[in-house]
């Protein structure tokens, strides 16, 4: 029989308040939906025996997808976003033990998002922002990513605040999804998930952000939405062919990937991708994670905790990883030895 790794940290793990509840409807069938929406809806009952049943000691929470980033007018998703972290801040005071929170940001004003990024973090507590993908804007229409120039004092108010930043997937837009029309099957966490947030993830590195703020950190989930199988030939594509990338940033691709990103489990629960993503970034930069209510906590903890990984590894990724990059309080003085190599 396995045995159960005590003390996992999970941190992409959704909520939903009554205003962005709708907005998971779509991703399971409709039989589905009263499951799904009660799992969203509840935090301190059903979830809480989850973690206690597989060795969960403290999920950190977010917002729904895309909630805050579909709505396009910036002061309504700035009241949105406001009165999801008060809900979410006010949950986590019930068990500040056992949760803790990501902020729901309204990004399409960034300086919205950095009023909204600062509160959260100076006065809830919060440990980092969780954000779902581009941010629709204007008519609804118009897309805007996060390595755009406007968002770059945004950036710096991340990093002065050193914490996380979590890249979340969502669907692209009806007109930018032309290449899965009759293939509905692909959107969502099938391909087109990994897909929207892998191209973002890659936007951010070729921009020269990190070259301005190296002390950025960025989490992917779902074992790094393929990118660690891709790293390489990112970089080393036409080899033979001397000429300086058209990127605008001063190292490899790999450098930054390596440097100011983490990876999450999240929804992603194979062997051989945990080995690859260890074997392209290292156990140092992974991190456990469930992504309920969208997959199952017993099936997320019951392959993590049988996984083929050194038991050095499993501790890392299981919990050592998030104690030093959340600044959580450690355990034991082995655990804090180790938090901080």
């Amino acid at each position: 029989m396995t045995s159960i790794l005590p003390g996992k940290i999970a941190l992409e793990e959704h909520f939903a308040t009554e205003e962005t509840l709708m907005d998971s409807a779509g991703f399971v069938p409709e039989d589905h939906w009263p499951e799904l929406k009660s799992r969203l809806l509840d935090i301190q009952d059903r979830r809480l025996r989850l973690m206690d049943q597989h060795g969960i000691e403290r999920m950190i929470l977010s917002l729904n997808a895309p909630a805050v980033q579909a709505i396009p007018d910036a002061r309504r998703a700035n009241d949105i976003a406001r009165r999801a972290n008060d809900v979410l801040a006010a949950e986590v005071s019930k068990r500040p033990n056992r949760f803790s929170a990501f902020a729901a940001l309204p990004m399409q004003d960034p300086d919205l998002a950095t009023r909204e990024l600062e509160r959260c973090i100076t006065q809830l507590g919060f440990k980092g922002a969780l954000v779902n993908g581009f941010s629709q804007v204007g008519d609804g229409d118009t897309m805007a990513y996060y390595d755009l120039r406007q968002y770059w004092p945004f950036w710096q108010a991340v990093e002065r605040l050193d914490v996380p930043f979590y890249l979340h997937p969502r669907n692209p837009l009806p007109a930018h999804a032309r290449i899965y029309e009759g293939h509905s099957w692909l959107m969502g966490p099938t391909w087109a998930f990994g897909q929207e947030t892998a191209v973002h993830a890659l936007r951010l590195m070729g921009s020269g952000l990190f070259d301005t703020h190296p002390r950025l950190t960025i989490i992917l989930g779902h074992m790094g939405e393929g990118l660690p199988y891709s790293m390489w030939r990112i970089d080393n594509h036409n080899a033979w062919v001397k000429h300086p990338p058209r990127h605008k940033a001063k190292k490899r691709i790999a450098d930054y990937f390596h440097a100011n990103f983490f990876l999450t489990t999240s929804g992603n629960f194979h062997t051989q991708t945990l080995i690859d993503a260890i074997l392209e970034i290292g156990a140092d930069r992974i991190l456990f994670s469930t992504d309920w209510p969208f997959e199952n906590v017993d099936h997320a903890a019951d392959w993590f905790d049988a996984a083929s990984i050194s038991e050095n590894d499993r501790l890392k990724i299981g919990r050592l990883n998030a104690v030093r990059l959340f600044k959580l309080e450690a355990s034991s003085e082995t655990e804090r030895t180790i938090a901080a190599q």
